[in-house]
């Protein structure tokens, strides 16, 4: 897909406003609100349009993740570069994942959310996480050895059926290397091939998010119809501790970041406003998948560091989880009252390091994992996972647009450093005042 092939022109007459996906989503929001607010009961049932949407989502997220990464790694033919991004990327993630995991530690530590609960942890209810159980088994406690095996898929057709989006990448990049071995005609047929089905998968998920109004609607109609409006007030200064912290690491330090390649961090974000404003609304970063990819390699970041780079974040690269994790922890053991040493905060960070990756696309995970993460911190009451239950949709939001971001940021970076970034390209389309619509 050539760059150059795309263009967003200033000069064109603005559309009217309320044909823009942006607006749509925004209307459906508020409306959401008030339907939750006036008639809680049936905003509750609306949650099937939320569910609708993902799962529509869901269905055509392994398959572009395969054809764009296999079209990447087969068109370029250049498999040292291949692997070059690979280990760039590795890098960068594991950097960031610190960054954040220590950013988590120090705002816990200076705010004290948790301090002054007085928190006795036999009067609370441990039945609240048996919901979480049947998805334990999946993280919890499962070592760097079983997590290696589990990124391999028990078929490619497996892999495509559940929508585990790393093991389809793992698939994805072994076809594509052999592809690239294979060479001359017979894999340029194959290739031409999978970039052509491509296309018609982009317009398909073109014509499925024209439908994430409705999606918007159901998620926020169903929230605060389930919840209330107030139902931030119960732990919300750890609520307002996260967002705080979601904004530092966005602005100040993958502002930074941005920097090194050029880019001014808000208006990034203001580019990419349409699928924020989607991921907020169902804390959902799978929501947006296929449209983020088009996007950066519109951005002027070369297809096959889009195709390697995002998909792999997606496991590897939870910036506003690993915040998330740590904070967490620590907010449980100062609600409870539970002194923590240097050697436990150490070993929390070790931990988290370890048990943050992997996490996606497993319903509860951030509960799972924070329970992974206590249970090798003796001193941490793991029953105190009870108290942020009732917000882990809230704090979900916030989680799922961070990672997102993050993964963004990571890709124009990683391309950036090994060249693979157009920055003419990219002035151009952050400096033009029309917002480009994947649909």
């Amino acid at each position: 897909m050539n760059h150059d092939s795309v263009t967003v022109s200033a000069a064109k007459p603005a559309k009217a406003w309320y044909k823009s996906l942006f607006a749509q989503v925004l209307c459906t929001l508020v409306l959401g609100i008030v339907l939750g607010v006036l008639v809680p009961d049936f905003a509750v049932k609306l949650k099937v349009l939320s569910d609708g949407f993902l799962k529509l989502i869901a269905m055509i997220v392994g398959p572009i993740v395969f054809c764009v990464v296999v079209h990447g790694i087969a068109g370029t033919g250049d498999l040292k570069s291949v692997g070059r991004v690979g280990g760039v990327a590795l890098i960068y993630f594991e950097i960031m994942t610190t960054i954040a995991l220590a950013l988590g530690l120090v705002l816990a530590f200076i705010f004290g959310p948790g301090h002054g609960m007085n928190i006795d942890t036999t009067t609370l209810d441990a039945g609240a996480m048996s919901s979480y159980s049947e998805n334990a088994h999946k993280l919890q406690g499962s070592g760097i050895g079983l997590f290696i095996l589990n990124i391999i898929p028990t078929t490619s057709i497996d892999a495509l059926a559940r929508n585990d989006v790393l093991q389809v990448l793992f698939f994805a990049l072994l076809f594509g290397v052999s592809l690239a071995l294979v060479g001359g005609k017979s894999a340029e047929r194959v290739t031409s091939f999978i970039d052509d089905i491509s296309k018609v998968l982009f317009k398909a998920m073109g014509l499925i998010v024209r439908l994430a109004p409705l999606g918007v609607l159901g998620a926020v109609a169903y929230t605060v119809g389930k919840y209330g409006v107030g139902s931030m007030k119960q732990l919300i200064s750890l609520v307002a501790l996260f967002y705080v912290s979601i904004l530092i690491f966005v602005f100040v330090i993958l502002g930074a970041v941005l920097r090194y390649a050029g880019i001014n961090v808000f208006k990034f974000i203001a580019y990419l406003r349409e699928e924020l404003t989607i991921v907020l609304a169902t804390a959902s970063s799978d929501s947006v998948l296929p449209q983020i990819m088009r996007k950066l390699e519109v951005l002027g970041v070369k297809k096959s560091v889009v195709g390697l780079v995002v998909p792999t974040g997606y496991s590897f690269n939870l910036d506003a989880f690993s915040i998330y994790l740590t904070l967490a922890v620590v907010f449980i053991a100062q609600a409870t009252n539970t002194p923590l040493s240097i050697g436990d905060l150490l070993l929390v960070l070790g931990v988290s390091l370890v048990t943050s990756k992997g996490a996606h696309g497993v319903p509860g995970s951030a509960i799972v994992i924070l329970a992974a993460t206590l249970s090798a911190v003796p001193s941490i009451p793991v029953i105190g996972l009870v108290l942020v239950l009732s917000i882990d949709w809230f704090i979900g939001m916030a989680r799922a647009a961070g990672n997102l971001i993050g993964n963004c940021v990571a890709t124009v970076v990683v391309a950036a450093k090994v060249g693979d970034l157009d920055h003419e390209q990219a002035q151009r389309v952050l400096n033009n005042r029309q917002a480009f619509e994947v649909s």
